[in-house]
C-alpha cells in the first residue's frame, strides 16, 4: 500500500509498505480521506512530543471497513467509519475516570506499531471505530476528530447560552471551536487572527465579528467594544507569546480562559489579575468519547457550516504540497484533506 511518511523534519515522501497485519480486535479500513492537523505540522517540523520521524503521519480519517478481526463483534465489512484516534491504557486515573485524554500511557496513530492514517489502509481497534451516517461524506467524517477538540474546549469552558466568547486564532481548531461555541448557544463570538483570509472563513462559519490584530496595539479594547463589555469566555487557539496575558485582559471578572492551542516553552502572565478578579485559566487536552459523539451529531444535523473549514482537497501524491501549504499558510489554506482510494 502507499503511505505518507515524514522521513526527517520537513520532508514528506510517499512510500510503498505492507498493509499492516490485522489483530483479532481490530478492523482494516480502506482510507478515503485523511486530514492534515496542526499537530501533524508539529510532527512534520520535528516538534511533536511523541510522534517522531520517521513515521507514517496522520490521525484524522474516514473510510470503509474491508476486513474485521476474529474478535470484532459490532463493526461489519462495508461500514463507513471514522476513528477516535487515542486510547487510554493501563489502570491510570485518567482511564479509570473515563478521561482517556489524561492517561499517562495514551496511544495514538504514529506511536509504536500503530501506523498513521495517511495511507491506503489503516487498522484500528474496534473500540475506537465510529460509524458514519449514510448522509455524512468521508470529508465530513474526517472533521469529526478535530471538531471533537472544539467540543471538548467548549465543555471545559462551560459555555452557557448567551455567553460572549472570544476565540484567539482562526486556524482549523479555532474555527471548529467557533462551531462548538455556536452549538452551545454562545451569542456574541469574536474571532481574532493576523490573516484576513482566515477571518473571512470565521465570518462564513458564523462569527459575530472578526478582528485582524496584526500591528494593532489597541486590539483588546476594540474586541471588547464589539460586544459592549469584557468576555465571559476566551479560547486560546494560537499558542503565541503573550497570549495568556492578552486573554486575561479580554476576560470579565470571574470569567474563564481555556488553553486549546499547543504551547512550546513558558508563558508569563499577571497572577495578580488572575487572583484579585477570580479569573480562571483551564487546560484543555484533546477530547473524550462524549465529545466525539457530540461532534458527529453536530455534523450529522447539518445545521452549522462545519465543512466550510475545508479549503483544499488533494490526492495523497500531493501530500508534500499540502503540508507546505498548511505550514507556510500558502494559497489561503485552512483545512487540507488528503484523499485515497477515490475515483476521479
Amino acid at each position: 500500500m502507499k503511505a505518507v511518511f515524514v522521513e526527517v523534519a520537513e520532508s514528506i515522501n510517499v512510500k510503498e509498505i505492507d498493509v499492516p497485519a490485522l489483530k483479532a480486535d481490530e478492523v482494516l479500513i480502506k482510507v478515503a480521506a485523511a486530514g492534515i492537523c496542526g499537530s501533524d505540522i508539529h510532527t512534520y517540523k520535528g516538534l511533536h512530543p511523541f510522534r517522531k520521524p520517521p513515521v507514517v503521519i496522520g490521525h484524522e480519517v474516514a473510510g470503509e471497513v474491508v476486513e474485521i478481526g476474529s474478535n470484532v463483534q459490532h463493526v461489519q465489512v462495508g461500514d463507513r467509519v471514522t476513528v477516535e484516534p487515542q486510547i487510554g491504557t493501563g489502570e491510570t486515573e485518567g482511564v479509570m475516570t473515563g478521561q482517556s485524554n489524561l492517561s499517562d500511557k495514551r496511544l495514538a496513530p504514529g506511536m509504536g506499531d500503530w501506523l498513521g492514517t495517511m495511507a491506503e489502509y489503516f487498522t484500528s481497534p474496534e473500540s475506537q471505530v465510529i460509524q458514519l451516517p449514510d448522509h455524512v461524506s468521508y470529508d465530513q467524517g474526517v472533521l469529526v476528530e478535530p471538531l471533537a477538540v472544539g467540543v471538548h474546549a467548549a465543555r471545559k469552558g462551560d459555555i452557557q447560552p448567551g455567553d460572549r466568547v472570544a476565540i484567539l486564532g482562526a486556524g482549523p481548531i479555532g474555527l471548529l471551536t467557533l462551531i462548538a461555541a455556536k452549538a452551545k448557544g454562545a451569542t456574541d463570538i469574536v474571532v481574532t487572527d493576523v490573516l484576513d483570509y482566515s477571518l473571512d472563513y470565521a465570518k462564513k462559519m458564523g462569527a459575530t465579528s472578526t478582528l485582524n490584530i496584526r500591528n494593532n496595539p489597541d486590539w483588546i479594547q476594540e474586541a471588547k467594544a464589539k460586544v459592549g463589555r469584557s468576555f465571559d469566555k476566551v479560547f486560546i487557539t494560537a499558542g503565541v507569546p503573550g497570549i495568556i496575558n492578552d486573554s486575561l485582559n479580554l476576560l470579565k471578572k470571574g470569567g474563564r480562559v481555556v488553553t486549546v492551542a499547543m504551547f512550546h516553552g513558558q508563558q508569563d502572565f499577571d497572577v495578580e489579575q488572575l487572583q484579585q478578579n477570580e479569573k480562571e485559566i483551564v487546560g484543555c487536552m484533546t477530547y473524550n468519547r462524549p465529545d466525539t459523539e457530540e461532534a458527529l451529531e453536530i455534523i450529522a444535523k447539518g445545521e452549522l457550516p462545519v465543512d466550510v473549514v475545508i479549503s483544499h482537497t488533494l490526492s495523497y501524491e500531493e501530500a508534500n504540497r499540502g503540508f507546505e501549504m498548511v505550514d507556510k499558510k500558502q494559497d489561503e489554506s485552512v483545512k487540507v484533506i488528503v484523499t485515497f482510494n477515490q475515483e476521479g
